[in-house]
């Protein structure tokens, strides 16, 4: 599929820079970044899933343990 996107003309002369450096088209960096991109926000969304919990490193079972030992 094709899509029209408006990049900056400092944008366009790096892109072409990249893509001479690591000899892919400008088209290919543009969907490795498309991709990379959309793997990122997956798994922000993924991390995000549990809610209250979050990223508390605490093990369950010991949390657990200590609400209930404080009724």
């Amino acid at each position: 599929m094709r899509a029209l996107v408006d990049i900056d003309e400092s944008q366009i002369l790096e892109l072409d820079r990249l893509a001479r450096k690591q000899k892919q088209s400008r088209a290919a960096l543009i969907r490795e970044a498309v991709a990379d991109y959309l793997g990122k926000q997956a798994q922000e969304t993924t991390e995000s899933a549990f809610g209250l919990w979050g990223k508390r490193k605490v093990d369950g079972l010991a949390y657990q343990e200590k609400i209930r030992g404080e009724w």
